[in-house]
């Protein structure tokens, strides 16, 4: 199947009315971006109400990548309203935790079923992505997946870094 590639033009405005840039990701978040942390992905409903999905990520050096289905909720979510949140806590201490706020620059089904294996072996050790199409030789009404990449630009990122048993704002 062919990929498909879109874009998102739209450039989110602060309180003052100024466009909102891309801001660096800082080394120690992408220290933790690294390791086998899930990410709680955060979209808007139509409704303007919040749901939270709980994903695997990778990181390019500049854009938060996630990876999902065509069809669900959260890209559907995406795809009416770019602007996304994420939370990581850091899998070796708890007490370290960061968010993003940011947007969605980029959703392609480009490289999205090899870059879901690569998520595979970071997160289960696996070559291959084990669930993709889980029950539709089982379900007829069941339709195959088609994968989708996320790229998001951040554009806020706060936090706190643990020392010991206290966490101070980074």
């Amino acid at each position: 199947m062919e990929g498909r590639r879109e874009s998102t033009r739209h450039a989110p405005r602060g309180r003052d009315g100024e466009a909102k840039v891309a801001v660096a990701i800082p080394e120690w978040c992408q220290e933790i971006l690294k390791k086998r942390a899930f990410v709680h992905l955060a979209t808007a409903m139509a409704d303007g109400s919040p749901q939270v999905s709980p994903v695997w990520c990778d990181f390019d050096g500049a854009y938060v990548i996630v990876n999902s289905a065509v069809g669900r909720l959260k890209d559907r979510n995406i795809r009416r309203r770019p602007e996304v949140a994420l939370s990581c806590i850091d899998p070796d201490n708890p007490y370290t935790r960061f968010e993003i706020r940011g947007r969605v620059v980029e959703i392609t089904e480009e490289g999205a079923d090899e870059h879901i294996d690569k998520l595979a072996k970071k997160y289960l050790g696996l070559d291959v992505y084990p669930f993709k199409n889980l029950g539709v030789d089982k379900f007829p009404y069941r339709k195959p997946e088609r994968r989708v990449i996320y790229k998001i630009e951040p554009l806020r990122v706060s936090g706190l870094v643990a020392e010991g048993d206290v966490a101070k704002p980074s």
